[in-house]
């Protein structure tokens, strides 16, 4: 017999299921800070992967009988074919745009790179002036 908490094919309550997609969700939304962080090329994805997690955690809230997964399977075809050209159309777009302002990842990288050096030189020439006055003082 399943008890009315569970359901016949995952064996796991509804609010198992929202908890584990909560948890889904805040760790791929924390990686997808990370990550962007990481490289330039991956900050589109990062409105994406939020998308993403808010969607398995409603998903995960809103449990679905029998007659509504036959009714919705077309339906949600749809919207994913629809989401998937949406998002092809919007990353490339934005890439296009980002490239025809010369904003592009080997730039961003090159960017990245000139700033930690110019704080490395900085924090360099900081040190050997303090270094100096130091012997100076003394």
């Amino acid at each position: 017999m399943i008890d009315d908490d569970t359901t016949a094919d995952t064996g796991s309550s509804p609010r198992q299921r929202a908890i584990e997609a909560y948890e889904s969700a805040r760790d791929s939304v924390s990686g997808a800070g990370r990550r962007a962080a990481d490289t330039f090329g991956e900050a589109p994805l990062i409105a994406l992967a939020g998308g993403i997690a808010a969607g398995a955690l409603i998903a995960a809230l809103l449990p679905r009988t029998d007659a509504e997964t036959r009714l919705v399977r077309p339906t949600a075809k749809r919207v994913k074919d629809t989401a998937r050209a949406a998002y092809k159309a919007a990353r490339d777009t934005g890439s296009g745009k980002l490239n025809e302002l010369g904003l592009n990842r080997e730039k961003g990288e090159e960017t990245i790179r000139g700033l930690f050096q110019g704080v490395t030189d900085a924090a360099k020439a900081s040190g050997q002036a303090a270094l100096d006055a130091a012997r100076n003082k003394g």
